[in-house]
């Protein structure tokens, strides 16, 4: 079954990776935020449904979890940004601690130094996001 954003995209979506460590609190969260964020929820679900799930100790330290500090590419404005990617009560934009609720934070969960996603933000504009670098040293 085609969701609404899987429609508007021809691109095929790049395979995503969730530690295991993180899985249930980060669907727990999705399911959660239907009410309050839906069209993000949404999405996060159906990323991290449809990513391999591995064990903390085996997952590759090129791929984005909840503490990666992520350098990425908003292909759209040729902007680059590094944000750490964190549960929404660590958020702080000021800290540039992006909320896993976000559509970037939902985003580049789970993505890899290389790939790309085309991924739906807020206003409705399908944007390309290109992660060029991840740091775990903070991850957890």
């Amino acid at each position: 079954m085609a969701t609404r954003f899987q429609d508007q995209t021809k691109r095929p979506k790049p395979n995503v990776i969730i530690d295991a460590g993180q899985y249930e609190r980060l669907a727990g969260l999705a399911r959660d935020a239907a009410k309050s964020v839906p069209s993000v929820a949404e999405q996060l679900l159906e990323e991290i449904e449809r990513a391999d799930v591995l064990p903390s100790e085996q997952m590759p330290n090129d791929v984005v979890t909840i503490g990666s500090d992520v350098t990425f590419t908003d292909n759209a404005t040729g902007r680059t940004r590094t944000v750490q990617i964190a549960y929404p009560a660590q958020a702080d934009i000021e800290q540039h601690r992006v909320s896993v609720l976000t559509p970037i934070g939902a985003a580049l969960i789970g993505l890899s130094v290389g790939q790309s996603i085309d991924w739906e933000m807020n206003d409705g504009s399908i944007r390309r996001l290109t992660v060029v670098a991840v740091s775990r040293e903070s991850a957890g």
